[in-house]
């Protein structure tokens, strides 16, 4: 259950890193509002998971998720530079995440 927690944290640390994105700086409402839902979430799942699951490994894998996914979502869907250093890059973090389990 705590590795559903940390992966699910990770997942969310996309929404919220996106949800940024989208608040220009906090000046717009809902997507700011957004953020702190998915902010509270991710990390709440992380602190729970971190009461069973080693913190280097838990880390890893949130931080892992988070920076991989929201790279993936800022090619799609905010025309962010696509290229083979970028999608190498995204492999080799996926790539240490599955190593340290």
């Amino acid at each position: 259950m705590a590795w559903i927690a940390v992966i699910t944290a990770g997942v969310l640390e996309v929404g919220f890193a996106t949800m940024l994105k989208l608040s220009n700086n906090f000046t717009k409402i809902w997507p700011s509002i957004g953020f702190l839902l998915f902010a509270s979430g991710s990390f709440s799942l992380l602190a729970w998971s971190l009461k069973v699951l080693p913190i280097g490994t838990a880390y890893a894998v949130w931080t892992g998720i988070g920076a991989a996914g929201t790279a993936i979502v800022g090619m799609i869907f905010f025309k962010d530079p696509v290229s083979v250093a970028r999608i190498s890059a995204i492999a080799i973090i996926i790539a240490g995440v599955i190593l340290l389990n």
